[in-house]
């Protein structure tokens, strides 16, 4: 039997309905929730099947397995909270809410009331971030230092300006709205949290535009455009408009790692750009799309901008946001009672030195390792024929949980330093070619 999904709001965000209905196949969308006439049709065309409604009660009332909570931002905690009230697992789109009160409210009701809350932080899944972090994990660049990242938001004009986004009762500011994804995304992979921060922005190319209109008749689909072109040519902008149209953010994170964040909304592209900086090196992403590079650099140079030592393609992926919006997805399973965490993969890592299966992080050197069976090429990264092999024998992740616990008392072990591990991790069996303390074969 499927599980029975419903949806609240059906307007911008509603094509992620598609990810939830697969009837036959584990769960169907039933019933969707709607305030506005077009929503309600838009929902009837698509989902002939479900019941469509502009009351909340009839949804409550569905007997449903879950829900999804697609209302603007400002609007998620009216929702959620009561979802939540009714013993519904409930995935809210990101941000939580606009404000920390509001926030406050949909956690303490998750936690009263023991109800599932997921976040819609589904850019973790984005190939080009999961091989970062592989690489990161790896011990590819060292201990992770710095963390910065630019948003060029070329489609910023026609996505964030012409309808609620504009206005910063609805979003708190663009910062929040847009930039939850890759502030999410950078304490992933510093592995922390941010204690202090500092931030700048202004309206400084938006605000001048004459054109105005009011849009709420309309949706994104009317107006997207790429003549629309350069950002003073913009027509039909929201008739209020205060938020940022760039902004710049620091951070210190928790375990020290420094990080910074920038975003604009009038570039002519759209992509992101990371660079993370170790104490062995640093990543850089070169694009963020399938084909792209993400590339790793190792070896010290006064060259200028020199070919870096390792080059690793980012992967293909099918769905929304390059790719997170299907990978976020797995089948549901009717045992556990909402939403499904992502599966554990279950391949296991092996060591670059024995190709025998390892559980020790340290035993992952896919970007350096010089033991036999792994052939360098020039600045020392595997040689062009056996990259693939190379990679695909080392790169697979750790259970998650061994990853996570693993302290930076332990980052050593292969490598030949008497570190002490944690007392929990030493029965992690080390087949690396050179032991230390930290991994004697527990």
């Amino acid at each position: 039997m499927d599980l029975k999904v419903g949806v609240v709001g059906f307007g911008l965000r509603s094509e992620l309905y598609r990810h939830a209905h697969h009837p036959g196949e584990g769960s169907a969308v039933t019933v969707v929730c709607d305030t506005s006439e077009r929503g309600r049709a838009d929902a009837a065309a698509e989902l002939p099947d479900a019941l469509v409604t502009a009351e909340l009660d009839d949804l409550l009332s569905a007997d449903l397995d879950a829900v999804l909570v697609l209302t603007p931002d400002h609007q998620h905690a009216a929702v959620a909270v009561r979802t939540l009230e009714a013993g519904i697992p409930t995935f809210c789109e990101k941000p939580l809410e606009v404000t920390l009160e509001a926030v406050d409210r949909l956690l303490e009701t998750a936690f009263r009331t023991g109800t599932r809350l997921y976040v819609g932080h589904n850019m973790r899944h984005m190939p080009v971030v999961r091989q970062m972090r592989e690489i990161i994990e790896s011990g590819a660049i060292g201990e992770v230092r710095a963390v910065w990242c630019r948003h060029f938001v070329g489609n910023g004009g026609d996505y964030y300006f012409k309808d609620w986004h504009a206005e910063r009762r609805n979003t708190t500011g663009l910062l929040l709205q847009k930039g939850a994804h890759d502030i999410d995304v950078i304490h992933w992979l510093a592995g922390g949290y941010t204690r202090t921060v500092s931030a700048m922005g202004d309206l400084v190319v938006y605000g001048d535009v004459a054109s105005r209109r009011e849009n709420s008749d309309r949706r994104l689909s009317d107006w997207f455009s790429l003549d629309n072109w350069p950002p003073t040519a913009q027509t039909d902008l929201n008739p209020r408009l205060d938020v940022e149209d760039i902004s710049m953010m620091q951070m210190t994170l928790d375990n020290g790692v420094l990080a910074s964040y920038q975003q604009c909304h009038f570039t002519p592209d759209y992509w992101r750009n990371y660079t993370v900086i170790g104490t062995a090196g640093r990543l850089e992403n070169f694009g963020d799309t399938s084909g792209d590079k993400i590339k790793v650099w190792n070896t010290r140079s006064q060259d200028g901008f020199v070919d870096a030592d390792l080059e690793v393609e980012i992967a293909t992926a099918d769905g929304g946001h390059g790719g997170p919006s299907t990978a976020a997805r797995p089948r549901p399973r009717r045992s556990l009672h909402g939403l499904p965490s992502q599966p554990e993969s279950s391949r296991r890592s092996r060591c670059a030195a024995t190709d025998r299966p390892s559980r020790c992080p340290r035993c992952v050197h896919p970007w350096w390792n010089t033991s036999p069976g792994v052939r360098t090429g020039a600045r020392g990264r595997p040689a062009s024929a056996d990259s693939a092999a190379a990679s695909a024998r080392t790169r697979g992740p750790l259970s998650h949980s061994l990853r996570t616990r693993i302290s930076r008392a332990s980052r050593a072990c292969c490598r030949g330093r008497a570190t002490r591990a944690p007392r929990d991790l030493r029965r992690v069996r080390c087949r690396g070619p050179a032991r230390s303390p930290s991994c004697r074969g527990r």
